[in-house]
């Protein structure tokens, strides 16, 4: 098993098993290799169980259907765009709420993301999966106008506009990000 060590200014040493079953070491600068070799020995049970897992996860994910970035034209890309600002358009008034920016994006790791200026984020693969996790999405994001937080309140409001989200967000982790 690879493991990459990354040196970086901190205090505290962290592992990370990432889904495609890398391994990843972060260390302080200053600490010797030979401890750094001593922890991740102490950590090899719990690394191989997470690769394991994540091998799992990566055999049971579902495919987006997404085209890659680069091969989507323009006229596309304006489709996906409409596409995302009408469904905000729809649940902002619903939901009574306003947004800043809405940005279609190729994200790595996120479906969406909502900032403290009231900015929205998307993955652009949203709009190639049934509409109904779309949708979840945006009002999982619009909701964050309301509630900045992961709170009980904040998924009460969820609940308000998409009842159905427990199902959709179990639904959600069975793709795989591309």
């Amino acid at each position: 098993m690879e493991i990459q060590i990354i040196k970086t200014r901190r205090k505290t040493v962290s592992l990370e098993v990432k889904r495609d079953g890398s391994v990843i070491v972060r260390a302080p600068l200053r600490m010797p290799q030979r401890e750094i070799q001593e922890f991740i020995e102490s950590h090899r049970s719990w690394i191989e169980h997470k690769c394991r897992l994540m091998e799992k996860r990566r055999a049971q994910s579902v495919s987006t259907g997404a085209p890659p970035v680069d091969e989507i034209s323009g006229k596309e890309w304006e489709k996906i765009r409409e596409a995302f600002a009408g469904r905000v358009d729809y649940y902002c008034k619903k939901m009574d709420v306003q947004v800043g920016r809405i940005t279609i994006r190729n994200q790595k790791t996120r479906w969406g993301s909502c900032s403290a200026k009231g900015n929205v984020n998307f993955n652009y693969q949203l709009y190639y999966m049934p509409p109904e996790l779309m949708d979840y999405v945006i009002v999982h994001e619009l909701a964050h106008r309301s509630h900045m937080d992961h709170s009980a309140l904040f998924w009460e409001e969820v609940a308000r506009y998409c009842p159905e989200y427990a199902v959709y967000r179990n639904q959600l982790k069975k793709y795989e990000i591309v």
